[in-house]
């Protein structure tokens, strides 16, 4: 089962979908509690659940099945920006992520553009 139909379940469907042990076993908790972090009205829920971790999931399930009111919710995922700058200087001098972009800050723009034409290996982006 899709760890999603959970969170809709929660947020608009409140039909118990997890009918057996398999269901249980494909509850994701930390998607779920992910997903209900990003509204104002669910955030607390979320954080609740986040402190009795250790509940199987079914209970965990349930709970926020029956606490959290029916509304259609939805959000993009927030994820981390990739530049070309930093992933430039990341293979260039083989830097990790949190280095590249403390070494991109000490380059000026003409040695960044010499270090992306350095890479370049061709072909189409």
């Amino acid at each position: 089962m899709n760890p999603f139909d959970y969170v809709s379940a929660i947020n608009h469907d409140k039909k118990d979908i997890m009918a057996d042990d398999l269901d249980e076993k494909a509850y994701n908790t930390f998607l779920t509690n992910r997903s209900l972090s990003y509204f104002p009205d669910t955030v607390s829920a979320a954080n609740v659940m986040n402190q009795y971790h250790h509940l199987d999931k079914k209970l965990q399930f349930h709970f926020l099945l029956n606490i959290v009111r029916k509304r259609k919710r939805f959000s993009k995922w927030e994820k981390q920006e990739t530049f070309d700058e930093v992933e430039a200087v990341k293979e260039y001098y083989g830097y990790s992520n949190e280095k590249a972009r403390s070494v991109l800050s000490l380059l000026s723009p003409d040695q960044v553009k010499e270090i992306q034409k350095r890479i370049d290996k061709g072909g189409r982006k």
